[in-house]
């Protein structure tokens, strides 16, 4: 590995990480922050588009020649299982703690003695991305 194929990408990030950093200070109006937030997304699927563009070139594949798939479609549908339990799980315990996280520190400040408590709560709510994450780790191991 060169240091180039470390550097370009790192700068690729970074050129696209850059426009957002006054829109999440807070430093910017709501609707630059909207007109940021559809550049950067533009800029972040061109970004993918040229470099998986380049992959092929530099591969010797052309859009014009078909590309050999291995594998079956029992082991795809256990991939795709995988990641709908991992990021289903995540988003689900997202929203768990983003309920009970508040609602804990809430209940810290009225009363010190809330804490073991009010803990509990957050930490069930995380545990449900975990279960995903070991639920697709076995997926995984079965595939």
């Amino acid at each position: 590995m060169t240091i180039l194929e470390f550097i370009l990408p790192a700068l690729v990030v970074i050129l696209l990480s850059l426009p957002l950093v006054k829109m999440f200070r807070g430093k910017v109006s709501a609707k630059s922050a909207k007109i940021r937030l559809a550049t950067h997304i533009a800029g972040f699927v061109g970004a993918v588009c040229l470099a998986l563009y380049l992959a092929a070139v530099t591969n010797g594949v052309h859009a014009q020649d078909s590309a050999v798939i291995t594998g079956t479609i029992a082991q795809g549908l256990g991939f795709l299982a995988a990641a709908l339990a991992t990021g289903l799980s995540a988003l689900g315990a997202g929203i768990a703690v983003a309920a009970a996280a508040p609602a804990a520190i809430g209940a810290f400040s009225e009363n010190e003695k809330n804490f073991g408590k009010s803990l509990i709560f957050v930490a069930l709510g995380e545990g449900v991305a975990i279960y995903g994450l070991l639920i697709s780790i076995l997926i995984i191991n079965k595939i």
